[in-house]
Order: C-alpha cells, then sequence, then structure tokens
C-alpha cells in the first residue's frame, strides 16, 4: 500500500485546458458558418437591374418569381417548366391568398421571358413588385 501511495504524491497535477483543440474547433465553425451563409438567404440567384428602391419585409408567405440569365423561370427556389408557369402561379396565389408577387429578372435575361412573366402575373388580378438594386449614383 505505501508504493501505491508514494505514487500518486510524486504525479504532479496538471490543470490546463487544450487550446489547440478549442481554436481548431472555433475554426472549423467559422468556416462552416462562412460557407453556409449564402446558403441560408435563398432564392435564385439572379443579376437584377439597379433603381430605386424600398425595403422589404420577407415573409414565408412572399412569392417570388426569378428569371434567370438563361431564362428558366423559379418559383421560390423551384424552377418551372413553359408550360405548368400559368397554372402553377394560379395555384400558388389562390393557396396563399396573395396580394402581391415579386418578380426578380436577370438583367441579362432575354426581355420576352421577362415580359410574359409579367403578363402571367397580371391576369391574376394581383399586384406586380419588381425586385432591384438600389441605384448607384
Amino acid at each position: 500500500m505505501r508504493r501505491r501511495d508514494r505514487q500518486r504524491v510524486g504525479l504532479p497535477v496538471r490543470a490546463e485546458i487544450n487550446v489547440t483543440s478549442l481554436v481548431d474547433v472555433a475554426f472549423t465553425l467559422l468556416i462552416i458558418f462562412i460557407i453556409t451563409a449564402p446558403v441560408l438567404q435563398g432564392g435564385i440567384e439572379v443579376n437584377v437591374p439597379e433603381g430605386p428602391v424600398r425595403v422589404i419585409e420577407a415573409t414565408d408567405e412572399q412569392i417570388v418569381i426569378s428569371v434567370n440569365s438563361e431564362g428558366v423561370w423559379h418559383i421560390g427556389d423551384a424552377p418551372v417548366a413553359d408550360d405548368l408557369f400559368d397554372a402553377a402561379l394560379e395555384q400558388l396565389i389562390e393557396e396563399r391568398n396573395a396580394d402581391v408577387v415579386y418578380l426578380k429578372g436577370d438583367s441579362a435575361a432575354v426581355y420576352g421571358r421577362v415580359t410574359r412573366a409579367v403578363a402571367v402575373i397580371a391576369d391574376h388580378d394581383v399586384r406586380l413588385a419588381l425586385m432591384m438594386r438600389e441605384l448607384q449614383r
């Protein structure tokens, strides 16, 4: 028994925090946040033209139609085929009882694709709001 007691007394106790692991975890979380932050904003990446803007509050009930540079329509994040666009928009407007539809048209998109979206929105008796970047002066 004495031999065991001597071994315990002879070993010093070191109460240190391993900072290296803590820093590694912090940097890993920071990198994950930096990578995922743009994804969390949601929506389709569209290079909208500049113009006079007002701030709108984002809600889950908003209907956002995007026309990207290739001319593909998206309702929210989902791409929509040409022949299903009218019916999908009508169903969504009725489902959400929307009074405003937001349109994001890429500045490089074919003009006819954006105007077709405007015409379809006008047929559904809702207000149209065009989304733009703030005008740089």
